[in-house]
């Protein structure tokens, strides 16, 4: 989504980790690994407690997306995964890209090397895109960080080309993941 703007993102080491009831909440389980031998640091950052109930293990589910789309675009990566609401997603979507309003997925790259990038997701407009694309929240999730992560490796979706290139990378990360490919049946 372009370079993050002086002060941060969403959260991990180089900002401020965010407050109010969920700050703490946090899983403090190791980072998620897909495959042997593929290290990731991979953190979730539960803003928006909703996020447990719209999906079970919502915190394991963002982790083996993210790992799925480090291993599929061949790197070994660190990342943050923000769930939370459509609030902070508009605030963010304001500050950090012009635009006032929520939307799905935000990807912020690291403002260093080797610290990690970015993502932040939005419950309301992810559940309203999974009903009305008839798919769970779950599989919706999935796509969506792995998604915001390939970003981070520098797919994008700007030209014909490349866009069809990172839909093709998203269906393979689903399907590794045994979910249904979220392009098939788009015109």
């Amino acid at each position: 989504m372009g370079s993050r703007p002086p002060g941060g993102g969403p959260a991990g080491p180089n900002h401020p980790a965010p407050s109010g009831p969920a700050a703490g909440a946090e899983d403090e389980e190791s980072p998620g690994e897909f495959l042997p031998g593929w290290e990731h640091d991979i953190d979730v950052v539960l803003e928006d407690p909703a996020w447990r109930s719209a999906v079970p293990r919502v915190e394991e589910v963002a982790r083996r997306a993210a790992a799925a789309a480090f291993e599929e675009a061949g790197v070994e990566g660190a990342v943050t995964v923000l769930l939370t609401g459509d609030l902070q997603v508009k605030r963010l979507n304001g500050e950090h890209r012009g635009k006032v309003k929520p939307t799905n997925v935000l990807s912020f790259p690291p403002l260093h090397p080797g610290m990690p990038g970015d993502v932040a997701l939005a419950l309301g407009t992810v559940r309203r895109e999974a009903r009305a694309a008839g798919r769970s929240v779950m599989a919706h999730l999935s796509h969506l960080v792995a998604h915001g992560v390939l970003h981070l490796t520098g797919h994008d979706h700007l030209r014909a080309g490349e866009a069809r290139r990172m839909e093709r990378a998203e269906a393979r990360i689903m399907r590794r993941l045994a979910l249904p490919n979220p392009w098939r049946g788009v015109a």
